[in-house]
């Protein structure tokens, strides 16, 4: 039986959690889309007056084919050239759904995101639904067809797989912009010392290129290492200004809810530097340079006011 209008409206209504869902599973805002468009097929194909809870019926349909999607990542990322970070989502983008507590917000936290790639799918799905979302284990349980007391060993785990023990900070906007300023004031100082200041002894630095960006297939580690790296990476040359095809623009931004660098050539995303705060210091500088998954950023760049940018690099 065709959909009617209201169904199509049911669907569409439940489209922003759904997208939200399948981006914190995949990390990746356009296999979301994608998942959330499979998602609208099968509802299309199903006898809808049949399904007694829409919104339990079309998150356990998602939630599937995300799990199935994340089995076959797996060893898809094992040939992925270079390092693998996920799909950042800059400030104002709707797929960063729900915000409202702190496990809402660090659970789309650009270094929660790359965590979650030490889980297994279904603790990656327990994690999701129970953290950001809230749903109740019962309900967990029935989407994921395990046991409810099943659910909440699951999250256990999670968590614990997720914790790395650092005491990461939450901060509002106005923070962030302030330790993003702070940060490239230092990177662009010509001398390494005021980095190193910012930095945790640990702190590590890694890029995502995918093949098609020069990116170091290892990360850096260690403060003095990170420094060095970010001290190269922000000094003018030819060789840099060759590879984007000019000086970029590099504004202070906010992604995944935290503090980020963007650098913008020619109206188009060609990185976003994403900054772990701890109450250490800096103890991560992860950049997504694939452009690839810049695509979306470039969207929703272009969409809103981010003011005049910070310095031109390269």
């Amino acid at each position: 039986m065709p959909l009617t209008m209201d169904d199509v409206d049911r669907f569409e209504t439940a489209r922003p959690r759904l997208a939200a869902i399948a981006y914190r599973l995949l990390g990746s805002a356009s296999e979301a889309e994608d998942a959330v468009q499979e998602t609208f097929l099968r509802w299309q194909a199903a006898d809808v007056r049949r399904i007694e809870v829409p919104e339990a019926w079309l998150t356990k349909v998602l939630t599937n084919l995300c799990l199935n999607q994340l089995t076959s990542a797996r060893s898809r990322r094992e040939t992925y050239v270079g390092q693998w970070l996920p799909e950042p989502l800059l400030a104002g983008d709707p797929m960063l759904g729900p915000a409202d507590t702190a496990e809402q917000r660090e659970a789309v936290s650009y270094a929660v995101l790359t965590l979650l790639e030490r889980l297994s799918p279904n603790e990656r799905a327990v994690y999701v639904l129970r953290e950001a979302f809230d749903y109740p284990h019962r309900e967990i349980a029935e989407i994921l067809s395990i046991t409810e007391a099943a659910s909440q060993q699951i999250l256990h785990r999670a968590k614990r797989h997720v914790a790395d023990g650092r005491a990461r900070v939450e901060i509002d906007e106005a923070a962030a912009r302030r330790i993003v300023q702070e940060f490239l004031v230092a990177a662009t100082s010509g001398r390494t010392e005021p980095l190193v200041r910012l930095l945790t002894e640990d702190a590590i630095a890694i890029g995502d290129g995918g093949g098609k960006v020069p990116a170091r297939a290892k990360a850096y580690e260690g403060a003095v290492a990170v420094a060095k790296f970010l001290w190269g990476l922000f000094k003018p040359g030819e060789a840099k200004r060759a590879i984007v095809g000019g000086s970029a623009e590099v504004y202070v931004a906010t992604a995944n809810g935290g503090p980020a660098a963007v650098a913008v050539f020619g109206g188009r995303v060609i990185g976003v530097m994403c900054l772990e705060v701890t109450s250490d210091g800096l103890a991560a500088v992860r950049s997504q340079v694939n452009p690839d998954k810049l695509e979306r950023a470039t969207e929703v760049w272009a969409a809103t006011d981010h003011g005049e940018p910070l310095l031109h690099a390269f």
